[in-house]
């Protein structure tokens, strides 16, 4: 369980990590005149290498979420983040993309992921306080 967690919780960093990265790419180099995306060598790799950490972070959270009942953090909204993140990490590259809600839909997507985080560190800190082994 310990391990888990602590996947979960690296997990959860990296995708803070590419929400920013997609915020960084649409505001500062998607809308600037004269860009031209490159589908096969920026918008891909980058895809793809969060479509894997998103794959692999949502049963991890569903688990956590549904075994330990965080405050705060619900079953439906990891689904939504993880439908979210998949949108962000493409329109980023695309100059189509309306302002104002990629930017309200990157910030859902924090305020879940920032929630997933705060709550872990007080399941973390509750288990230890209480004396419980985590793989127990």
């Amino acid at each position: 369980m310990e391990n888990q967690m602590a996947r979960l919780e690296h997990l959860t960093h990296e995708l803070k990590d590419g929400n920013m990265k997609a915020y960084d790419q649409y505001m500062n180099h998607t809308r600037s005149e004269g860009y031209q995306v490159d589908f096969q060598n920026k918008v891909k790799p980058f895809a793809d290498r969060y479509q894997v950490l998103i794959d692999e972070w949502k049963p991890l959270v569903t688990d956590w979420v549904m075994s330990q009942k965080p405050n705060y953090v619900y079953p439906i909204q990891i689904k939504d983040t993880c439908e979210n993140l998949s949108i962000v990490i493409v329109t980023a590259f695309q100059k189509d993309t309306r302002r104002r809600r990629f930017i309200e839909t990157i910030k859902a997507i924090d305020y879940v992921l920032d929630n997933v985080l705060e709550q872990l560190k007080e399941n973390i800190a509750s288990n230890k306080s209480a004396g419980c082994h985590p793989d127990k």
